[in-house]
């Protein structure tokens, strides 16, 4: 069977590919594939995560095993597209470059069977260019998660000193 995927570039403009690549193909030749189609030069390194319906990444699946314990990392190279997506699990999330992280949300589209003559992997459609510069995303944390909360800070508990008074403190900002 062919699985065929609409990749979107996680950015202000529309920036798609579709892609036809086999069932049976690896992540990591759907990762080329992928980076390819988008022009990258393909010299970063770069993740899948399994998702839900709301985008919600869960399982990392890596180009390499960079874990403290060898062969607990699932690697894209021993995981085939469809032990992570079926008709009932779409979606992945691919980020590629964890410096830039360029973040691609890939959906499941359709499965169809093997054209005739058709070499597969194949890039359906192409719409948008790769923008010049990552697209910025703005992490919102949950509200309680960070509390800015002055009366319990441990810094003013402890010595009675108010992090922000810089001119009251003392410190000798010349001491070396």
């Amino acid at each position: 069977m062919i699985y065929r995927f609409r990749v979107i570039l996680d950015a202000q403009e529309d920036v798609i590919r579709d892609i036809e690549i086999e069932q049976t193909a690896t992540l990591e030749e759907f990762h080329n594939v992928i980076i390819q189609a988008f022009g990258f030069e393909g010299q970063e390194m770069a993740s899948f995560y399994t998702s839900n319906e709301m985008w919600e990444q869960d399982e990392e699946i890596a180009l390499f095993d960079m874990s403290e314990k060898p062969g607990s990392q699932r690697i894209m190279d021993s995981t085939r597209i469809e032990d992570v997506v079926s008709k009932d699990e779409t979606r992945l999330i691919y980020i590629y470059d964890f410096l830039t992280m360029w973040t691609f949300l890939v959906e499941l589209a359709e499965i169809a069977d093997y054209e005739t003559g058709m070499t597969y992997p194949n890039l359906m459609f192409a719409h948008g260019l790769i923008p010049h510069d990552t697209p910025h995303k703005e992490f919102v944390a949950d509200k309680d998660e960070f509390d800015d909360d002055d009366d319990d800070d441990p810094f003013n508990d402890d010595f009675g000193l108010d992090a922000e008074d810089y001119d009251n403190l003392d410190f000798d900002e010349n001491w070396n």
